[in-house]
């Protein structure tokens, strides 16, 4: 298919929707992590694994740009062959109800756990439900100060659906719009330029929007974020279709990944302070921020490349995945953090302990799955199509 060729809606990308799957397969493992490595999380194990924090970061940049990335391919297919009104409407029931459900009936125990180990709260689940997380109000200061009900990892739905209604809200003005810029942004990427020009963006927003606007995952003033998840999002939707980038990208994975590799060697480096005699700190930070910026975008070409070139196979796994993979996101962390919370003072190794959390947060998935996805009535609140098994669409139909 040249780049100039309309989308057929036959046309599959079985290499996305594996992209898809490892990446929110690394998001539960990346949780995990959460509990041992010294960055902020809503609770904490009591062991301290400081060799995992290099083997966080190594994904840390890229994970959830990828997600969004491949998100905007997946809208440009779906809008491909529905309208945009029914779109938006398709979107919203499979993103939104979603949002509403997990904040009320998934995401409480997070909070629930987080103050007693926090503040010690001692009032039970019910107390702490309609007094404190019903409250639509900051809570708990000058501890975690949570603004309850919260979203916590659910963030991910919300910013897909803004960045997903904003796009189908100007195309509504401008229908032609997608089909200009796509055209023209992939003339631009080629060759070489499809791995420098998205750097200099991510670089643009690390270096300039960061210090200004840290990470919060609020939406209101979350620029940083936005900046980098839509810049991603509109990156997947723009070059959905174009043959000649997908093609570049394959072409130039080893290129794409041994950069990476450099500039990440370089930010591990300046992390753990190697240069602070060669150079001010205002000055390596702006660095560090610099090769940041590329390994973002260095890492998601190289993984969409190796993809496109070794991950091309369907089957049954790919099938079951493909529908598992959102109700998975939903239940995970309320997993990893119950059952953490329930291993506190256990005396377990970090080994074992960890082992045990990824083995119960997965048959906590398996088995919230396996039921919802037979029971039509819970289908929608997993973000899954109404009707007991309903098929199996490729990236297409993902979120």
């Amino acid at each position: 298919m040249s780049a100039s060729q309309p989308y057929s809606p036959s046309e599959r990308r079985i290499d996305l929707d594996w992209v898809r799957i490892g990446a929110f397969g690394l998001l539960i493992l990346y949780h995990v992590g959460m509990l041992y490595v010294s960055w902020g999380f809503h609770i904490k194990s009591d062991h301290r694994l400081v060799w995992l924090e290099p083997v966080m970061l190594l994904v840390n940049p890229w994970r959830l740009s990828l997600l969004f990335l491949v998100s905007g391919v997946a809208t440009r297919f779906m809008l491909g062959k529905n309208h945009r009104r029914a779109l938006l409407r398709a979107r919203s029931a499979r993103l939104l109800i979603p949002l509403v459900f997990g904040m009320l009936v998934i995401v409480p125990l997070q909070s629930y756990a987080q103050v007693i180990e926090s503040v010690g709260y001692s009032g039970g689940f019910p107390d702490f439900y309609l007094r404190h997380y019903l409250s639509f109000s900051v809570q708990f200061c000058p501890g975690p100060c949570i603004m309850m009900p919260t979203w916590n990892h659910l963030w991910f739905v919300l910013y897909l659906w803004v960045y997903t209604a904003s796009v189908i809200g100007v195309l509504a003005i401008w229908p032609a719009l997608a089909e200009r810029l796509g055209a023209g942004l992939g003339a631009v990427l080629r060759g070489p330029w499809l791995l420098i020009l998205p750097c200099l963006l991510f670089v643009a927003w690390r270096v300039v929007l960061f210090p200004l606007f840290p990470s919060t995952h609020a939406l209101l003033g979350d620029w940083y974020d936005h900046a980098d998840y839509a810049t991603s999002f509109l990156i997947g939707f723009l070059l959905a279709r174009d043959e000649t980038v997908w093609a570049t990208l394959e072409r130039w994975r080893w290129v794409a990944l041994a950069a990476a590799a450099g500039v990440f060697t370089v930010f591990l480096s300046i992390r753990a302070g190697f240069g602070l005699t060669l150079a001010p700190l205002p000055t390596l930070k702006t660095i560090a921020g610099v090769v940041y910026g590329c390994y973002q975008w260095l890492a998601m070409a190289a993984v969409l490349g190796m993809a496109r070139r070794l991950v091309t196979a369907d089957g049954p796994v790919r099938r079951y995945l493909t529908d598992a993979m959102f109700p998975y996101y939903i239940v995970h962390q309320t997993a990893i953090i119950m059952i953490a919370h329930a291993l506190q003072g256990s005396g377990l190794s970090a080994g074992l302990e960890a082992g045990i959390i990824m083995a119960g947060t997965v048959a906590t998935c398996v088995v919230t799955y396996e039921i919802v996805r037979r029971v039509s009535w819970l289908r929608p609140l997993f973000g899954l199509r109404m009707g007991t098994n309903a098929p199996v669409k490729a990236v297409q139909q993902s979120a």
